[in-house]
């Protein structure tokens, strides 16, 4: 059974340094043809299922609330009419620090949706502008507090550590800043250069100072003991939640579960198929106006695809890997398959077998790239 959806808005007003995801420039953009052709996507994907409920939905971008008040409320409609959402459901918006007016986030939630997650990535204005942020420090402040008057009672931060020019003092004071915000999540991510990106071609000139490998390590370890300290429970990698505030859709991923991608770039898993879409906005729109899907790339899964993904997907999680449920998945043993990954990942203090868990150690954690990349045929 399906039950979660990732429906991606390419629209940005800004495009950030780092930043590789599909998106385009809000101006001038066919905005409200693109959410027409969305819409119609998602009733042609649902069109021959079962009737069922969603129990996680996820906006992301681009920027999602870049969106006018009146678009806002076209997307709202779509999903609402076509994804009814499940008990105890979790629906997130993704959103920039300074795009939240009251009115957007009363619209959002009395649409139903329960979950923001913001992009802030630091407290430092000198890094944000560096960065090709567009927000300041206060404006994440003055987004939260409305969020709350809103009705929200589950909003995310993004982090991101690493920096060009960053110290770790600078992160140190970050960390500091964001505890008083009294919120529920945190996702903390190193830099990553991606090509293509303002940072690729500088980093290629020589231009980028980034603090190193041991300061970014420093720097991770600095995240951990600080969200430990102030009580949030580490659940994945690069993710921390009050009790009971972990990211449903998230852990859909990283449990190797099936759910759908609607929209420009998006990627889905449904029925052992991994989907993905068209990006440019003109391809992706072309085929949908004929009535067909607009996938760019569609590939079955094979059973030794699916172990492999089981295995570096969930050891992402401070919970690892359960046997029993691999067992149970597969009809095959982890222990049998991945004897000698496992065992030489054990030997460098990487891995641990927990009971019926196989999971990363603390130093672990610090090495994952190395450790999940193994399982990778």
């Amino acid at each position: 059974m399906m039950n979660a959806a990732y429906i991606h808005i390419p629209f940005c007003e800004h495009i950030c340094h780092y930043c590789d995801f599909n998106k385009v420039f809000l101006k001038g953009q066919p905005v409200d043809e693109y959410l027409e052709y969305l819409d119609k996507e998602i009733e042609l994907t649902l069109r021959n299922t079962e009737s069922q409920k969603f129990k996680t939905i996820f906006i992301g971008g681009g920027t999602p609330t870049a969106l006018n008040e009146k678009q806002l409320d076209k997307l709202l409609k779509t999903i609402n009419n076509y994804l009814p959402a499940a008990k105890d459901y979790e629906y997130t918006f993704e959103a920039n620090p300074g795009d939240l007016s009251y009115e957007k986030l009363s619209l959002l939630h009395d649409a139903g949706v329960n979950r923001l997650s913001l992009g802030v990535q630091t407290f430092n204005d000198e890094l944000l502008k560096r960065i090709g942020r567009v927000h300041r420090a206060k404006d994440v402040f003055q987004s939260v507090d409305a969020a709350k008057k809103a009705g929200f009672e589950n909003i995310s931060i993004d982090l991101i550590y690493s920096l060009p020019g960053q110290t770790i003092d600078d992160f140190k004071e970050t960390l500091s800043t964001s505890f008083t915000l009294d919120i529920q999540h945190y996702s903390g991510y190193s830099l990553i250069i991606e090509p293509k990106t303002v940072f690729y071609n500088l980093m290629r000139k020589g231009k980028l100072p980034t603090p190193g490998e041991d300061v970014e390590a420093a720097m991770y370890e600095l995240l951990m003991e600080q969200m430990d300290k102030h009580g949030y429970q580490q659940y994945e990698i690069s993710n921390f939640a009050k009790q009971g505030y972990e990211s449903k859709h998230n852990l859909t991923y990283w449990n190797n579960e099936w759910y759908y991608g609607f929209g420009a770039g998006a990627h889905g898993y449904v029925n052992g198929y991994r989907i993905s879409n068209h990006g440019p906005l003109k391809k992706y729109m072309e085929p949908i106006k004929s009535g067909d899907l607009p996938i760019l790339d569609k590939h079955k899964t094979t059973i030794k695809e699916q172990m492999e993904e089981e295995m570096f997907l969930g050891l992402r999680k401070i919970n690892g890997v359960s046997i029993s449920h691999f067992k149970e998945k597969f009809n095959d043993d982890p222990l049998r398959l991945f004897g000698d990954e496992i065992q030489a990942h054990m030997n460098n203090h990487l891995l641990k077998i927990d009971g019926d868990e196989i999971k990363l150690t603390r130093k672990g954690c610090l090495l994952g790239n190395e450790v999940f990349q193994s399982f990778i045929k």
